[in-house]
């Protein structure tokens, strides 16, 4: 069994608790109650690299990076140094996120809001929205393309923007078959954990023109998003280096300021 296998036994298992304890119409009810989302792509497609700035207490690579008693304040932080989006962990086994901290961002900030997590059923989408989502992340190894279609249709009319990630130059393609108008590549193997950020070097030229190309994983500082950047990337998603700066606000700044190499 692969790390990623055992990651998604893990949330299938929790899935099946929450869909016992919070029936689905009581989810699409929450859903209807909800502000429309918000649309990220604007702020993506503007000159420059955007940041999306994680809240990210552990992970199954390092294990735990941060304390974070109060994700609403850290991704206020991140918004006001300029974050363009910020992503939240909801998955609780291995990287200690919960949709209490999806609450808790939205309430707090008002730009667009990911909730990252290993998303393989409906339900999960619902969760998303009814939690004040924006975006929502769909990892193309997790799915097959019946479900990667089904899901991507949801997402339409939820309103999120799927964000479609990809590790190999089969999974762009298939990412790009379902119309993905925002494609991220993850350095990091989720099957082994290894990274590897020349893979976004490899695999950017194989996205469409006209999608939003995200680099995930990978970037310690300013100069690895710089050459994130001259490798073609319109966003970089940031987690751990910011959670472990000490001035996240700062360091959204200086990440966004990154141009040379």
């Amino acid at each position: 069994m692969s790390v990623l296998d055992g990651i998604l036994a893990g949330v299938r298992e929790d899935l099946d608790q929450r869909r016992r304890e919070t029936p689905l119409a009581e989810l699409r009810s929450r859903a209807g109650d909800m502000p429309p989302a918000l649309d990220p792509l604007p702020a993506f497609r503007a000159p420059g690299v955007s940041v999306i700035a994680e809240v990210k207490r552990k992970s199954p690579s390092k294990g735990a990076l941060a304390d974070i008693p109060d994700p609403a304040s850290l991704a206020a932080r991140y918004a006001t140094g300029g974050a363009a989006a910020i992503s939240v962990l909801t998955e609780q086994r291995r990287f200690g996120g919960s949709l209490a901290d999806l609450d808790a961002v939205r309430a707090r900030v008002d730009v667009p809001v990911l909730r990252k997590d290993f998303i393989v059923d409906p339900y999960q989408l619902w969760e998303a929205r009814a939690h004040g989502a924006d975006l929502a992340l769909l990892m193309v190894v997790s799915l097959d393309d019946g479900q990667l279609a089904d899901l991507m249709g949801l997402c339409g009319e939820l309103g999120l923007t799927p964000l479609v990630e990809a590790h190999t130059a089969e999974e762009v393609r298939r990412a790009a078959a379902v119309g993905a108008e925002l494609i991220g590549v993850n350095a990091r193997d989720l099957t082994t954990l290894d990274v590897d950020r020349a893979v976004f070097k490899e695999l950017a030229p194989l996205i469409p023109q006209g999608a939003v190309k995200v680099a995930e994983s990978g970037v310690a500082g300013p100069r690895d998003v710089a050459e994130y950047r001259a490798w073609g990337a319109d966003v970089v998603l940031v987690g751990e280096a910011l959670v472990r700066s000490g001035d996240p606000g700062t360091a959204v700044r200086e990440f966004i300021g990154a141009t040379e190499v």
